[in-house]
């Protein structure tokens, strides 16, 4: 095809999950129930920290930062993927694909650094306790979050001009849910290895360096840990620990998985399945992750519903 006869779509073909009839119905209830969970999840770690006063603390601040970007997050792509289970066609509009993946870019590159920003946040914690209140002041927890804002745009910029300058002269079925690099990149009537160069050098940046930043911290708590002669101060150290790692594991794992890898070894099925751990399956889990195993947190919500119950009579 002669590029200079090639037509923008005015939109996208979303394969989705499954095109079996029949469980479109029950994909839907499937995913609107994750989705109303993971909200009422993440919003209550948000209120909670806002109502009380005993989790004014810097892990506090970060964890409903987090959870207000997995509200975000999770709503950029399932309230579209609920409506096309719904519906016979499938679609996404050509400027909603681009929004809704600005959105994934920047949603997912800026909790990397909030996730680095908490690790950093537990290293002074438990390594320099002293210190640790002159560390992290309010005004170190705005920058980190103004920070990784900043790194996020910018990375989210890059990648959304970079993919949508490309031409998109042949089919217009994106074998995803969503729309998202990879998938776009397999439907370019063009050489997308700048865009490939890309997405490995910059969006490996991005997000190993914040891995890298996560391990560091991490080699050093637990440097210090295994340096407590106390059995039971051992387990407190670890437990505040424990929770953050796992979400770390989940959410770049994931990552990891999708975009540093060269585009032929891209196989949308696998990566279709992948691609629900991180953008809908880790907001669901990181409020009871964080929340469940975190005794101040559970005494903190029951103080405000006591509290609630009380002023009504």
């Amino acid at each position: 095809m002669n590029l200079e006869n090639c037509t923008t779509p005015t939109e996208f073909m979303l394969v989705g999950l499954s095109d079996i009839p029949h469980l479109q119905v029950v994909l839907f209830m499937i995913f609107l129930s994750i989705y109303v969970i993971a909200i009422l999840g993440n919003l209550t770690i948000i209120l909670v920290y806002n109502y009380s006063s005993n989790l004014r603390t810097p892990m506090y601040f970060f964890l409903a930062n987090f959870a207000f970007f997995d509200i975000c997050y999770i709503s950029n792509t399932v309230p579209n993927m609920l409506l096309n289970f719904l519906s016979g066609h499938k679609t996404i509009s050509f400027y909603g694909c681009v929004v809704q993946l600005y959105f994934l870019m920047l949603l997912g590159s800026t909790e990397c650094y909030i996730l680095a920003a908490m690790a950093y946040d537990r290293y002074n914690a438990i390594c320099q306790p002293l210190l640790y209140i002159n560390i992290m002041n309010k005004e170190s927890c705005i920058k980190f979050i103004l920070g990784s804002w900043f790194i996020g745009i910018a990375n989210s910029i890059i990648h959304t001009t970079l993919t949508f300058t490309l031409p998109f002269c042949g089919s217009n079925v994106i074998n995803y849910f969503f729309c998202d690099i990879p998938p776009l990149l397999n439907l370019a009537y063009s050489d997308t290895r700048i865009n490939e160069l890309t997405t490995f050098f910059i969006g490996g940046f991005v997000t190993m360096g914040s891995l890298l930043l996560t391990i560091i911290s991490y080699v050093n708590i637990i440097s210090t840990i295994l340096k407590i002669h106390s059995s039971s101060g051992r387990r407190k150290a670890f437990s505040t620990c424990v929770s953050h790692f796992v979400v770390v594991t989940i959410f770049y794992g994931s990552g990891i998985f999708i975009y540093l890898k060269p585009r032929s070894n891209y196989i949308m099925e696998h990566d279709r399945l992948v691609a629900i751990m991180y953008t809908v399956i880790a907001p669901l889990l990181n409020p009871f992750i964080y929340s469940l195993r975190n005794k101040d947190f559970k005494i903190a919500v029951k103080k405000i519903i006591s509290e609630k119950i009380m002023a009504k009579y």
